[in-house]
């Protein structure tokens, strides 16, 4: 500080930093919220910038394995490192085994740790992981193809603490990282396993059995999964299973639904869209068990979903915020007939209707008396349904409502993603 701006204390020129101690500067340092502001105190001085480098907990970065060392060394206390890599703009060869190694012997205080889409790691890199970082509690390696279970079931077997794992595309996984999870992460509470066709129900039971605290499982496009695979799911994790994903999961019937209805009752997320046998009894079913707490439900491309059941998840989940019945042909405009005589008001955000060729205007009409709460609609490629037609009937959407006749689904949007 340049003496000119020294403030005086009982005339004598002082530097704040002969006034202010370590504990008293972390205060002040709390009080700041934004990562920007706390990057402009570590501008004052040296001394205030190795303060702020002590107490961050987050950080992304890009980097080498010996600048991964200096951040190691400046930064002592971080708690979540991302070191992911973007689809569209991937460098090659990007985070390797030896940027693991690092990792593992530096960041000793890290808790969570992403790197999706890091093609260039190995199950070394996982392995040093494991043995260095005893207290991680989150690793995210989606998309990491040539991690295996040689690398995952040393991590799980080093972090006994891990309560969050995504292995989304990691096609070489199987069952063998399921059992090493069973025995060694009892306390894991997210698991995802999208794409990895090489786990089936035996592995699955054999998860469950010591895992029984998931509270959220995503299994898209597991396709060896089936109905004994999921029922055990809903029995061993039946009070915290919330979110449960099983897009395409072809071998996917009643059964599991009826398993998911008796078992599940806190039940929040359900994705069973392309579960082709699923049907109207067991959703029925589904509507009144888990009526309550379920907020968001996609069974779009279920052929054997209709009125009935349609009309039963309207009357009965009044807390549900996102539905997707895409392509669902067999609903009519019957699915909303007579629900504004049930005096309530639907809490419904989202309604993705596409392909769904027998739904009309008169249906819509109906819709909207008890759906005042939208703010995306999809109509697209429902021929019965166009924007000239609702304009000419009168229709009124609610005022902030994004209603979907002829758009793209591409691109991210509360719609999709963001929901479910």
């Amino acid at each position: 500080m340049a003496e000119s701006q020294r403030p005086e204390h009982d005339g004598v020129t002082v530097c704040i930093n002969e006034f202010l101690m370590d504990d008293e500067l972390r205060a002040v340092l709390a009080k700041l919220d934004a990562q920007k502001d706390k990057d402009v105190f570590g501008l004052v001085c040296k001394r205030w910038l190795n303060l702020q480098s002590s107490e961050r907990k987050k950080l992304c970065a890009r980097a080498g394995p010996l600048m991964l060392q200096k951040l190691a060394a400046r930064f002592t206390r971080i708690l979540e490192l991302d070191l992911s890599q973007s689809i569209a703009r991937s460098f090659y060869p990007g985070v390797t085994d030896s940027d693991l190694s690092v990792v593992a012997a530096g960041f000793g205080c890290l808790r969570i740790l992403s790197l999706q889409n890091c093609k260039g790691i190995t199950d070394n890199g996982i392995m040093a992981l494991g043995k260095g970082l005893p207290s991680l509690l989150s690793l995210d390696v989606s998309y990491c193809r040539k991690v295996s279970d040689k690398g995952l079931v040393a991590l799980a077997q080093g972090c006994p603490k891990l309560r969050s794992l995504h292995l989304a595309g990691c096609k070489l996984v199987t069952n063998g990282l399921l059992e090493a999870l069973s025995e060694g992460c009892r306390d894991l509470e997210e698991l995802g396993l999208q794409g990895c066709f090489n786990i089936n129900d035996k592995g699955l039971e054999i998860l469950v059995d010591g895992c029984r605290r998931i509270k959220h499982l995503d299994l898209n496009k597991c396709t060896r999964i089936g109905d004994l695979g999921i029922s055990k799911v809903s029995e061993f994790c039946s009070s915290s299973v919330k979110i449960l994903k099983l897009l395409d999961c072809h071998s996917v019937g009643n059964d599991s639904i009826f398993s998911i209805a008796q078992n599940c009752r806190n039940l929040e997320t359900l994705v069973i869209g392309g579960c082709r046998s699923v049907s109207d009894e067991s959703i029925k079913c589904l509507a009144s068990t888990c009526g309550n707490s379920l907020k968001s439900l996609r069974m779009d491309w279920c052929p054997e979903i209709s009125d009935s059941s349609l009309r039963s998840v309207f009357s009965h989940c009044r807390n549900l915020e996102f539905l997707d019945i895409g392509c669902c042909h067999e609903v009519t405009d019957r699915a909303f007939t007579g629900l504004d005589k049930q005096e309530f008001e639907s809490a419904l955000r989202v309604l993705k209707a596409s392909g769904c060729s027998k739904i009309t205007v008169s249906g819509v009409s109906l819709l909207l008396q008890f759906c005042k709460r939208l703010e995306y609609l999809d109509l697209r490629s429902c021929p019965h349904v166009t924007e000239a037609e609702c304009a000419l009937a009168g229709l009124e959407f609610p005022l902030d409502c994004k209603v979907n006749f002829t758009g793209s689904l591409l691109g991210g949007d509360l719609l999709s993603e963001g929901v479910i």
